[in-house]
């Protein structure tokens, strides 16, 4: 899920989607409008779920995707190798979700964990 907005409405540390991606946008530049043209931007940012670093360039009232992040709650219900078992501590669903490289949190059973949802995907804070 995502809403539209324009370039020029983003800031840096905000979310955009880059090639199907939810990214977190790391630097924004813009250029001054030419003789012929609009004011261009040139944004850098990561995928939060894999890391990736990617870039997009365009003009500043080209409009984009947002990605709508949630951040939850949720509890700790079993751990097994690379992944965790979760329940939500709002609608009491569970479910699994891999443990990414860069968490540096230790788990434990029963112990509550923040973890994020962007377009139908999850990943532990």
């Amino acid at each position: 899920m995502w809403e539209t907005k324009e370039i020029r409405e983003l800031k840096e540390g905000r979310y955009m989607n880059i090639e199907d991606e939810p990214c977190k946008i790391i630097a924004i530049t813009t250029s001054k409008p030419g003789k012929h043209g609009s004011a261009k931007a040139n944004i850098e940012a990561t995928s939060i779920f894999t890391g990736a670093k990617k870039s997009f360039f365009g003009p500043v009232n080209a409009k984009v995707q947002v990605p709508m992040i949630d951040k939850r709650k949720a509890q700790v219900i079993a751990l097994g190798g690379d992944e965790v078992q979760i329940m939500d501590l709002e609608t009491y669903e569970t479910f699994h979700i891999p443990i990414n490289d860069d968490h540096t949190c230790k788990l434990e059973e029963g112990g509550e964990i923040m973890y994020l949802v962007a377009m139908g995907r999850y990943k532990l804070m």
